[in-house]
């Protein structure tokens, strides 16, 4: 706010003062501090120079507008709460359903038998899903030749061996197509809101903890070709 200098023996108290700093930044602590400074450039203007009253409309005006950003600022902030409370709601919702969530690793329990599917760019005379544990073994699922786009399989751990675990996954296919997407599904079990503000955690069946950002599809999912 353009405020003119104060004629010298301007009065000040520093009760004023004191009040002024404690009332914060609020749109109301700004108005009062704005008429403390109208008033008192008012008292002590020049009588033979007073200011142009088309200078306090232009104060007035620059008060308006930060009180209105400040209004404006506190209702984005009201809107950022409700939408992380919708989250928290929806997410809560999830609970017994099926979901399918982007990841590159499972946990088995040896015997649930998981839907997967991964999407192919180009289309290739050979795919193949393999299946890693912790000491490098490899298991492999063949759903050979396949055209571009997605494509269904399913991971059974009692066919393929697999005792309980952790796995990674990747894909491997004729044309040498690279970094494959895999999804695969499961039932929410339950939902984890970290205390730190970070992305909610989905615990869903032979996959562990997944954030809830990973969720690629809700509802089953039918897979075409099995291990």
């Amino acid at each position: 706010m353009n405020v003119n200098t104060l004629a010298a023996g301007t009065d000040v108290s520093t009760s004023d003062s004191s009040t002024v700093a404690s009332n914060g930044s609020t749109a109301g602590s700004m108005n009062n501090l704005f008429m403390q400074l109208l008033v008192a450039q008012i008292q002590n203007q020049d009588p033979l120079n007073p200011t142009d009253g088309t200078e306090y409309v232009g104060q007035l005006a620059q008060l308006t507008q930060v009180q209105s950003m400040e209004t404006m600022s506190q209702l984005m902030a009201n809107n950022s709460v409700l939408m992380d409370n919708l989250q928290t709601l929806t997410t809560g919702n999830l609970v017994g359903q099926n979901v399918m969530v982007q990841t590159d690793t499972i946990n088995s329990d040896g015997s649930t038998e998981l839907n997967g599917r991964l999407t192919l760019e180009h289309p290739a005379d050979v795919v193949t899903v393999i299946v890693k544990d912790s000491a490098g073994t490899e298991h492999k699922i063949e759903l050979g030749k396949q055209e571009a786009g997605q494509v269904d399989f399913k991971i059974n751990p009692e066919e393929l061996g697999l005792p309980e675990g952790k796995y990674t996954l990747s894909v491997v296919t004729g044309t040498g197509e690279e970094n494959v997407p895999v999804e695969i599904g499961g039932v929410v079990s339950n939902v984890r809101i970290p205390l730190d503000g970070s992305a909610t955690m989905l615990n869903i069946a032979g996959l562990g903890e997944i954030a809830y950002n990973n969720i690629t599809q809700f509802g089953n999912s039918k897979p075409s070709a099995s291990a």
